[in-house]
């Protein structure tokens, strides 16, 4: 009786003490779930530290430097060389569009190098996956363009294709990068970022109408020959009183 007894005094005990505790540990699994979902919800803004500014501005006037100015720059050179027809002003510029490019390039790597080591990259934004992109196609361009098939073959035309192609593309990739980047730390930082946004568009707008000039001034300077052709006679032209002024003069 008394161990019976005993025994459903333990039994009794032990329910309560489960019941009692139960809650708590289902509260206490709970918990993290809810600081889980809490720090989902909440935005993750970037805390910039010195050392981490400085990084990053070096990261972006680099990329700047290479897609922004040196390639737009190395492009309108090249372009310059087709209504060129002195042999040593063809070198110059070539060298001069060679070198350019080569600069571009280094400084792209530069850039690349130093966002693997100081950056996140985990490659899930959009401005991390176009830079990728560039940084591929950036270092095939000169692979190409050292294979270049001599003037005369048939190749050429469609080196040439590919080549104006794929450095048209990665300027244009890398232009379209440097807004996706300005964009990215102004939603990281909360930081206004519209001066460069002003300063950066004006800058390719510039590189745009440029380029579109080449393209047409051929065009412009052959109609303005033929409009200068058509007046000049007409110019020339005397009445027939100033002829037979000139001709009593004479006599």
């Amino acid at each position: 009786m008394l161990a019976s007894g005993r025994h459903a005094i333990v039994m009794v005990l032990g329910s309560s003490m489960a019941a009692s505790l139960l809650p708590s540990l289902g509260s206490s699994r709970e918990t993290p779930k809810l600081v889980q979902t809490y720090r989902i919800s909440q935005p993750n803004p970037l805390q910039l530290t010195p050392e981490l500014s400085f990084q990053i501005g070096v990261h972006a006037f680099l990329l700047w430097a290479s897609v922004g100015f040196l390639m737009p720059v190395g492009i309108i050179i090249i372009r310059m060389s087709h209504r060129v027809e002195c042999i040593k002003s063809l070198k110059v510029l070539f060298y001069a569009h060679l070198i350019v490019q080569i600069m571009a390039i280094l400084l792209a790597t530069a850039a690349a190098v130093l966002s693997l080591i100081n950056f996140e990259n985990s490659f899930d934004n959009t401005h991390q996956r176009i830079g990728l992109a560039v940084y591929a196609f950036i270092w095939i361009q000169p692979i190409i363009a050292f294979f270049r098939p001599h003037r005369g073959i048939k190749m050429r035309s469609a080196w040439y294709f590919v080549h104006w192609l794929l450095g048209t593309g990665v300027c244009v990739l890398g232009i379209a990068n440097v807004y996706v980047g300005l964009h990215a730390f102004h939603e990281r930082t909360s930081r206004s970022v519209r001066p460069w946004v002003v300063l950066f568009t004006t800058e390719v707008s510039l590189f745009a109408f440029i380029y579109l000039i080449q393209g047409k001034w051929d065009h412009m300077t052959k109609e303005g020959a033929i409009l200068v052709e058509q007046v000049a006679p007409s110019g020339h032209l005397t009445s027939p009183s100033s002829n037979q002024k000139e001709l009593t003069v004479a006599s």
